[in-house]
């Protein structure tokens, strides 16, 4: 008995099947916090910008930056990080220690190892974005300049 050959028509539309598939171009990376937040939606970018003032206000001698593609802070080493995605917005406290410093009040909105998820509708309450910005000062202040 002959065993049939089934031969597979080519997929012309995944990726690498010709030089007629171009990948789409990407966006060049954000250069400065305030392009990054021109790009967030609108609804991610108030929640973003509330968050940048609370930082700011915590640690004002701190420094904006963009590292990993996404703001940050700067002082003495990283502070936090923050970041919108698809469906909510992150904050990336930066510290183990930090994090569970303040692990009871921020189980709610804990949404992996290192990250806290929040949304517009359920955002960070402000005083404890202040006192986890503070704690990070006051740790990067203790390891010395990094």
């Amino acid at each position: 008995m002959r065993k049939a050959v089934v031969r597979a028509e080519p997929n012309l539309d995944a990726p690498g099947a010709g030089s007629a598939v171009m990948a789409p171009p990407r966006a060049p990376v954000p250069k400065t916090v305030d392009e990054y937040l021109a790009r967030v939606p609108p609804r991610f970018r108030a929640a973003l910008q509330r968050l940048r003032k609370i930082i700011q206000a915590a640690a004002p001698d701190a420094v904006q930056i963009i590292s990993y593609q996404m703001p940050a802070y700067r002082q003495n080493g990283m502070l936090v990080y923050y970041a919108a995605f698809k469906d909510h917005c992150s904050l990336f406290v930066g510290s183990a220690r930090v994090r569970r410093q303040f692990s009871a009040e921020l189980k709610p909105f804990v949404g992996g190892k290192g990250t806290v998820r929040f949304t517009p509708d359920r955002p960070l309450p402000a005083d404890l974005v202040r006192r986890i910005v503070k704690a990070r000062v006051s740790e990067n202040a203790a390891h010395g300049s990094k």
